[in-house]
Formats: C-alpha cells, sequence, structure tokens
C-alpha cells in the first residue's frame, strides 16, 4: 500500500509539472487582452476627446472659434490623410462628393423636371476686403438680411464660404451651419482666381491649389450642420488644370446657369430681371451675401421669390435640385 502511494503521489506531481509547463508556453489570452488594452490607449485620444478616426464634424462651443488649420494641413480634419487630402471617411457620404483621384464633374444645373431651383450665395472674401474691414468706417461682407428673409420665410438656400470669409464671421457662419434648410459649401479660402486671367484676382499657384480647397473644407466642417463636398471656383473660372489639381478632394464642381449679376450693381431691378429671365426647372441661380460689394441683392430677392412662385418654381437645397451628379452630364 505504501509502494502504491507512493506512485500515485509521484504521477500526480508529474501532471502537475505537465500542466505548469503548458500554460507558461502556451499564449495566455488575459496578456493579450491587456497588451491590447495598453496599445490602444497609446493610441487613443486625450480624454474628453474624439478619436479622430470616429469624430463627427460637430459645432464648435458658442463663443469659440473653429480650430486654425494652416495651409495644406489637415488639423482640423484630422482623419485626412497626405494622399486624400481634406478628407475622411464620413465625407464620402456627404452630397458632392466623387471618387478622389478622378477629374471633378462640372455641373450647371440639375435635371429639367419637375420645379425645383437652387438659390445659392457667395460669400467671397480676399485679402484686400479684409484689410478695409480692419480700416475707418469698414465695410459689411455679411449681408444679414438676406438671412433674415430667407430664414423667416423658410426658404433653402446654399451658401458657398472662403475660408477667409468664415474667419471674420464665425458667428453667422454658426448660424447658417444650424439652419436645417441651409446647406454650406466650398469657394476657396481667400477668393484667388484658379486662372491666370479671372476678373483682375490674384491668381493663386498651381502648387497651392489643392491645399488651399481641402484647407477651406477644414474651416467650415467644424461648424456642422448640412456639409457638402460641392466647391465654386471664383469668377467661375477653372480649366482643366485647375480641375486636375482638385482631383484628389473627390468634390463636384457647382457653376450656376443663371448669373445674377448682383456684385456692384447700383439697382436691384437688373438683378430680378437677369434671374426670372433664365430661370428654370433644375437651374442653380447664382446670388451674393457680401453685402459692400452686392449691395442689391436683399433688395432684389423678394421680387425674385414672388416671381419663382409665379412660374411654379420652388427653392430647394442644390443637393436636392442637383440629385445624383452622376445623372448630370458633366461639363469640362
Amino acid at each position: 500500500m505504501h509502494v502504491k502511494k507512493t506512485r500515485i503521489s509521484l504521477v500526480a506531481a508529474a501532471v502537475a509539472l505537465v500542466a505548469v509547463v503548458a500554460l507558461l508556453l502556451a499564449p495566455t489570452p488575459l496578456r493579450s487582452r491587456v497588451q491590447a488594452t495598453a496599445l490602444d490607449r497609446a493610441g487613443a485620444a486625450p480624454a474628453g476627446t474624439t478619436p479622430a478616426a470616429t469624430a463627427p464634424h460637430g459645432t464648435p462651443p458658442a463663443g469659440s472659434p473653429p480650430p486654425t488649420a494652416m495651409p495644406g494641413s489637415t488639423a482640423a480634419d484630422p482623419g485626412g490623410t497626405a494622399a486624400d487630402p481634406g478628407r475622411t471617411g464620413d465625407d464620402a457620404r456627404l452630397p458632392g462628393a466623387t471618387q478622389p483621384g478622378t477629374l471633378p464633374p462640372v455641373v450647371d444645373h440639375g435635371p429639367r423636371t419637375g420645379g425645383k431651383v437652387a438659390l445659392t450665395f457667395d460669400a467671397d472674401m480676399t485679402d484686400a476686403m479684409r484689410r478695409q474691414l480692419r480700416g475707418p468706417n469698414p465695410p459689411s461682407y455679411a449681408n444679414l438680411a438676406i438671412v433674415e428673409l430667407l430664414e423667416r420665410q423658410q426658404v433653402p438656400a446654399t451658401f458657398f464660404l472662403t475660408g477667409k470669409w468664415v474667419r471674420e464671421y464665425p458667428e453667422l457662419t454658426r448660424r447658417l451651419a444650424a439652419n436645417p434648410r441651409f446647406e454650406l459649401a466650398n469657394h476657396t479660402y481667400g477668393h484667388a482666381a484658379f486662372t491666370s486671367d479671372c476678373y483682375h484676382l490674384t491668381p493663386l499657384p498651381r502648387r497651392e491649389m489643392t491645399a488651399d480647397v481641402a484647407r477651406t473644407f477644414d474651416v467650415i466642417a467644424p461648424y456642422g450642420g448640412r456639409q457638402t463636398r460641392y466647391f465654386r471656383f471664383p469668377g467661375l473660372c477653372h480649366d482643366r488644370t485647375a480641375l486636375t489639381e482638385l482631383a484628389p478632394l473627390g468634390l463636384t464642381v457647382v457653376d450656376g446657369d443663371v448669373i445674377s449679376g448682383d456684385p456692384f450693381a447700383k439697382y436691384w431691378q437688373p438683378i430680378v430681371r437677369a434671374v426670372l429671365s433664365q430661370v428654370r426647372p433644375g437651374s442653380v441661380i447664382i446670388l451674393h451675401v457680401t453685402e459692400a460689394n452686392a449691395p442689391m441683392t436683399d433688395e432684389a430677392l423678394p421680387h425674385i421669390l414672388a416671381g419663382l412662385a409665379e412660374r411654379g418654381l420652388e427653392p430647394a437645397p442644390l443637393s436636392e435640385v442637383l440629385g445624383d451628379p452622376a445623372r448630370v452630364a458633366p461639363r469640362s
């Protein structure tokens, strides 16, 4: 009996020793989980922030300026990459988004069916305009009367914003973004020309074109609201070179088929005649929200809205008027 017990004890000890060795050599799930957690924390955003890969386009806190992005950077849009500047995964689902790396489509209008038209307002801001804002008796480049009329009558509109205009008027930008009937689009950072000859605008070097437009998307995005990947060239001036430089951004270029002629107009009547004589179903109407250099637009707008109603035409957001850009014949 004593020998049998000893043998049993030796066998049990051997089994235990084999089990210990097996545990030491085998991968430990617990250790793997701990290592993964440590790696996750090492790459996580600081406490109280949202990871870049899933950060939505939120609205900045009231009274605080949006993040500042230097030319060519994507600080305000951390999901962007060097090969795909100014874009995040969410951007691919925005109206106007196209496949990065392909020549952007250029559209003038939507389908000529139905009765919807798009009211679009450009918000220009050049360095010369900014200098005027710093001088004596500064002008206003933000026409509040237009915004108030659209709000009061619940009229949809799309605003093509320059980055420098957003910097000058962050509260108004926040107000536009908060309105569910308004869409926000891109009109470059400083309203420079993308061709060598464009209404006396300062030409932008080709090497800066991509970064300029990407930076503007970065500046606009934090305000939230109805973001788009629509873009309008200053003066509608563009060529194949300019389109090629914007190919990495995955956007749609929107010109327009109704030119209002409101910049520097001295009377409102010609603006109204220009719009109502050209407008058709699917039209994209180009106006300006920059009061000092388009001083009659707010007086023309009520008459434009009345004339559209008489013709059975209804203002709608640009994305609704264009529908799927692939259905609209691109123009080069």
